[in-house]
């Protein structure tokens, strides 16, 4: 009597087994690359639920989604000699299931260790300066290059983005001053124009001057009326003789009229 319940309940738990091995519910971004008998089946199963006949047949789980990959700092030699240090961070997705499991053993490491290679080799033909202004193109080489040599694992590189470059700090001290020299030099340009624009206004207003010599006394007499606001000064201003000589020709006139 107790050896059959034992019996029993042994093939109650194998039944459990083999049919949790047989029935599996798959997401709809997951397929199953499956094998009968160690031969790939044509097709990969998913989503929704899935027969799986164990133990002849077997399913590897690949996830469709989107992945994301953050490629490590490499030590990167820049084609003008300059040592830098450069991370990216790379997006791919499987595209075909059957590939990814067949023809490469693991393909997120194996596309980990591509990146990585691939980002020393492109990086290593640039120089600092367009690795510092032109990464969108950088970028995008480095994305083609990925994707084709991935393409036969059936791997879709998406995009491929350098994250930081981290630059020596006798590098940064050299840019820095750099930068402070172009802004002292544009500052300096910005004056000289000031100033030519600023002659040019002047000799304007001497030749108007040089037709019409009442200006100059009426600027004399607003820049003493400038002046007279400040009342803790003394102020000696000199008064020109053609100011004075309005006056004295209006006497004169006067004296020449006086019957007397």
């Amino acid at each position: 009597m107790g050896g059959g319940f034992l019996g029993f309940g042994l093939l109650v738990i194998l039944t459990v087994f083999v049919l949790s091995q047989w029935i599996n519910i798959l997401r709809e971004y997951e397929r199953a690359v499956t094998f009968w008998l160690g031969r790939l089946s044509a097709h990969p199963k998913g989503p929704g639920l899935v027969f799986i006949f164990w133990p002849f047949e077997k399913m590897v789980k690949v996830s469709l989604r989107t992945m994301v990959l953050d490629v490590p700092p490499q030590d990167i030699i820049t084609r003008d000699n300059v040592s830098v240090k450069v991370n990216a961070v790379l997006y791919f997705r499987v595209v075909d299931p059957n590939r990814a499991v067949v023809e490469v053993e693991n393909f997120l490491y194996a596309t980990g260790q591509l990146s990585q290679t691939t980002l020393r080799a492109v990086l290593g033909q640039a120089d600092l300066d367009e690795l510092l202004s032109e990464r969108d193109k950088l970028n995008a080489k480095l994305q083609e290059i990925i994707d084709l040599h991935t393409d036969p694992w059936g791997i879709k590189v998406s995009m491929v983005e350098l994250k930081h470059v981290d630059l020596p700090q006798e590098m940064q001290r050299a840019m820095a001053r750099q930068a402070e020299a172009e802004r002292e030099k544009r500052a300096k340009i910005i004056h000289a124009e000031g100033e030519l624009q600023a002659s040019a206004k002047l000799s304007e207003a001497g030749a108007v001057i040089a037709r019409e010599p009442v200006t100059l006394q009426l600027r004399y007499l607003q820049t003493l009326t400038e002046i007279a606001v400040e009342k803790n000064s003394t102020i000696l201003f000199p008064v020109p003789i053609d100011l004075l000589r309005v006056f004295t020709d209006k006497a004169r006139a006067g004296d020449k009229t006086d019957p007397t």
